[in-house]
């Protein structure tokens, strides 16, 4: 006697955690430290960071590109600060990793889209910056973000997140809705400030408009609360160094359906690295 059809099991879905800004010595020393554990807890089947802020508050070394993918990132974002580290050009073509945004000239070095595989299917990550208040100025992101998604679903890749590094809160939620039903998820980068709007467009895509930073707790967005106090205060330049003291780490955690690509579940990542000390540390 034959047996029932059976239906076909679904698959689970693809947890992604996504970083936020790294700052400085430490915030690259506590995701470094922290990665290893965050994806046994939360069971995470794929991690980018953006590490565009890495070394000493501005772009990304080789050296600490190779010790975040160590640690257990798949994919390093960047963005206005990418070319802050001379040694980072020659890098970008041996390491498709590490992307810069889109929207550059054909012939930058790099490139702003990678494809990589999991045990549950293909994930890909797209860079893009935004154009309203950022420098240097780019080409369109909406223009390319919304070509090269085309591009990957044509191919059938369906899980493709997208960190779109910018400064408007207008901007951001603007490219989430150019990009809502084809693409799984847009988290806003740059401000350094954590957002509580995470939704889920009619579409499908999961947004929040910035995933904040991974950095000092006691600092204005990494640096010396001091120094950027006295310089506010006084209109006299100074130098900004970056803060110490606890660390916070921020970001977006995503659940996508590896079929249809559609976010399940989008939620802020938001915890304080030894509590302890921020309690002491409290000013």
């Amino acid at each position: 006697m034959l047996s029932p059809p059976q239906s076909p099991v679904p698959m689970d879905p693809v947890r992604i955690l996504f970083l936020g800004d790294i700052v400085g010595e430490p915030g690259r020393k506590a995701v470094i430290e922290q990665l290893p554990g965050l994806r046994k807890e939360l069971g995470l089947d794929f991690i980018i960071v953006n590490g565009e802020n890495a070394a000493g508050g501005r772009g990304i070394t080789p050296r600490i590109a190779i010790d975040l993918l160590r640690a257990g990132a798949a994919v390093i974002t960047t963005g206005d600060h990418v070319w802050d580290q001379q040694e980072i050009v020659d890098y970008f073509p041996t390491e498709p990793r590490l992307l810069r945004p889109i929207n550059y000239p054909e012939g930058t070095p790099g490139s702003g889209s990678v494809v990589l595989d999991t045990p549950k299917g293909k994930v890909a990550v797209l860079q893009g910056q935004g154009r309203s208040f950022m420098q240097p100025p780019l080409e369109n992101p909406f223009i390319g973000l919304e070509a090269e998604a085309a591009r990957l679903r044509s191919e059938g890749i369906m899980m493709i997140f997208v960190d779109f590094h910018a400064e408007t809160t207008s901007e951001k939620i603007a490219m989430g809705w150019a990009l809502d039903g084809k693409v799984s998820a847009v988290v806003g980068t740059h401000t350094h400030v954590q957002t509580a709007d995470e939704r889920i467009l009619p579409g499908g895509t999961g947004c929040l408009t910035d995933a904040g930073m991974c950095g000092p707790e006691f600092s204005v967005l990494g640096r010396s609360h001091e120094s950027v106090v006295w310089r506010f205060r006084t209109g006299m330049p100074t130098r900004f160094p970056i803060a110490s003291g606890p660390v916070r780490l921020c970001g977006a955690l995503v659940d996508v359906d590896p079929e249809s690509g559609r976010c399940m579940a989008l939620a802020r990542f938001n915890r304080m690295i030894d509590p302890s000390q921020a309690a002491e540390g409290e000013v």
